[in-house]
């Protein structure tokens, strides 16, 4: 009796579960299903963590700093056609879109000083304007700058004030001005920590664009001169998010060090077809 019960038991656990066999089977696809389920929430979690390294890492490059070391980086030469193995461009090969981008970034570094340099800033976004509007009539013919600047020696025109070629010259020193003034915010010497960022503005501006300066826009940019914010104020708006003054120190020397090479070759380039000491007003 008892064991026709245990049978009868037995038979119908068969029915509700199906035979040992298949019922084992069925056991083991969900271990499979759960050792899956984890799988791919270990995926997810991996996923995650990678995209919140990206986050981190695409905030930390927001600085203009930043954006322009990648911008002269040798990835960056490879995609604008910039040429080199060795980390120096020749004056022929500088690409014009790459100077236009590094041109914009230079104007975010000015917005940062503030209205105070709002003369220069029209004079480099003027210049931006007309070399963009060039290139953009025909970006194979005028990929380089040099393609840019021949083209108006050979018409008779570089020398005019609304030359392609002046806009050129002028944003190169602009350049050598920013770069001037970022090298001397990052020196540690006594002597340089304890001037102001006017101070630090005005040694720049002596050394890169009074000498091509008439007196009308060196009376402006004197003007400009007194309403400099103050020197941390500046430097706290060129750090990128997750950056703090050791990093941008690095950056700043890393950035002189690429821009240099290239601001050189332009210099060159320009003083071959004797446009390189042209003056303003």
């Amino acid at each position: 009796m008892v064991e026709r019960e245990r049978d009868e038991g037995e038979a119908a656990r068969a029915l509700t579960t199906g035979p040992p066999q298949q019922q084992q089977q069925e056991e083991e696809e969900e271990e499979e299903g759960a050792a899956e389920g984890e799988s791919d929430e270990e995926a997810g979690d991996e996923r995650e963590e990678e995209e919140d390294h990206r986050d981190d890492d695409e905030a930390v490059e927001w600085s203009e700093i930043r954006l322009a070391i990648e911008e002269l980086s040798p990835p960056a030469r490879l995609k604008h056609g910039g040429g080199g193995d060795d980390g120096k461009a020749a004056a022929s090969s500088v690409p014009t879109l790459r100077f236009l981008a590094l041109s914009h970034l230079l104007l975010r570094v000015l917005d940062k000083i503030g209205p105070t340099m709002a003369v220069l800033r029209l004079d480099v976004q003027r210049n931006i304007e007309r070399l963009q509007e060039l290139y953009l009539l025909d970006p194979a013919k005028y990929s380089t700058l040099t393609e840019v600047v021949e083209k108006e020696v050979k018409e008779g025109t570089a020398r005019k004030v609304d030359s392609c070629a002046r806009a050129v010259l002028w944003l190169a020193r602009s350049m050598d001005f920013t770069i001037a003034l970022l090298v001397s915010i990052e020196e540690d010497s006594d002597e340089q920590q304890q001037q102001s960022l006017a101070q630090l503005v005005e040694a720049a501006y002596e050394a890169c664009l009074k000498p091509w300066h008439g007196w009308i826009s060196s009376a402006a940019c004197k003007i400009a001169l007194k309403l400099i914010p103050e020197r941390k104020v500046f430097t706290s708006l060129l750090l990128g998010m997750g950056q703090d003054c050791s990093d941008l120190k690095d950056e700043i020397r890393r950035l002189a060090l690429l821009l240099r090479p290239l601001l050189d070759d332009i210099h060159s380039m320009m003083a071959k077809f004797r446009l390189d000491r042209l003056k303003s007003t």
